[in-house]
């Protein structure tokens, strides 16, 4: 069985879709699939028009010109037509639920036209079972047993990850800096987390202009440090000596962010939406995003070391729910239940 996977996204600094599909790659191949990355490096992924190209017309032509038997399209979005069959991975449908803010044409791509796409696929991998309902409320014709939970992997650098113990003074923010990310609640906070820090890694929205003007009317603007993308040592090291990660999200499919840091045995405060929980699985501290007061006395305690026990006990639990080659082998049998 010869499996195309879009790996459009991987071109460039890959975001948390990019993470998803080298991972997955790269463990299928190791379990001894056959499979082929499908990208086009001259069409830059993040500009709307390549985007369209890539998905409706390159990609399946790619696709047929390999000769795959099944074609994964693992980004969220698919070609009208194709001449095999296709799997979707469908990680959240977050243009339907909270990105009204952004411009009319891609919310539409990405959300009714997207949308209006998966009922031609022959199965569908979502993130969380979280996802799954999300899904099958915006779709209720989808036939449910064509819907599964398939949980990402967590890449090996994370897992094997040694801790350095936490500074004692940085909160690490990881994820796209946009307004369902809920970073603003983490700002809110620092006011009442004498000596702390706030570091934010990953793309930039015009919310984070929005960020700044609420860290300054708070004073504390230059408490907060937006790095943008990083290295991934750089990454790493924040992992091995930040004193505890935040995820306050109102919305994930998943969130990659929590995963990442419970595999990584980092102290983890996170929200209560959505698939977090989930994703946290009682192995750190779950929080309202209504209560401030909570997300302050959480966090402080992760800032003195209060969580750091808690973290490592749970890191196991975190590893063999989020390892590579448990959903390479879920992912495998869903392609052939279509072969």
């Amino acid at each position: 069985m010869r499996i195309g996977i879009d790996a459009q996204l991987t071109v460039g600094t890959a975001t948390g879709i990019g993470e998803y599909v080298r991972g997955l790659a790269q463990a299928l191949r190791d379990d001894g699939a056959e499979i082929v990355e499908l990208f086009e490096p001259k069409l830059d992924p993040w500009r709307f028009d390549r985007r369209v190209v890539w998905d409706q017309v390159v990609l399946p032509q790619r696709a047929r010109a390999e000769s795959v038997d099944v074609l994964h399209c693992a980004s969220g979005t698919m070609p009208l037509t194709a001449p095999m069959p296709m799997v979707a991975t469908v990680h959240d449908v977050a243009w339907l639920r909270v990105q009204s803010h952004v411009r009319p044409y891609a919310r539409y791509y990405f959300g009714k036209f997207s949308v209006d796409r998966y009922r031609q696929a022959a199965a569908i991998a979502v993130d969380s079972a979280f996802s799954r309902d999300e899904l099958l409320d915006v779709v209720p014709q989808l036939d449910p047993s064509l819907v599964h939970v398939v949980y990402p992997g967590v890449a090996e650098d994370f897992m094997r990850l040694q801790r350095r113990g936490g500074d004692g003074r940085t909160i690490l923010v990881v994820g796209t800096v946009e307004r369902r990310k809920n970073l603003h609640l983490i700002i809110d906070a620092l006011p009442f987390l004498e000596g702390a820090r706030i570091v934010s890694v990953g793309p930039t929205t015009p919310y984070q202009e929005e960020c700044e003007l609420r860290a300054a009317s708070l004073g504390v603007f230059d408490r907060v440090e937006f790095r943008g993308y990083v290295s991934r040592d750089e990454l790493l090291a924040l992992y091995a000596t930040s004193a505890v990660a935040a995820v306050p999200s109102a919305y994930e499919g998943f969130g990659y962010g929590a995963a990442q840091a419970l595999c990584a045995g980092i102290p983890l405060v996170a929200s209560e939406r959505a698939s977090v929980p989930e994703v946290v699985a009682g192995d750190a501290p779950v929080v309202s995003i209504d209560d401030l007061t909570a997300w302050v006395d959480a966090l402080r305690a992760a800032l003195h070391g209060e969580s750091d026990a808690r973290a490592g006990e749970s890191r196991d639990h975190a590893r063999e729910r989020f390892a590579w080659h448990a959903s390479a082998a879920a992912m495998t049998r869903v392609y052939r239940s279509v072969v």
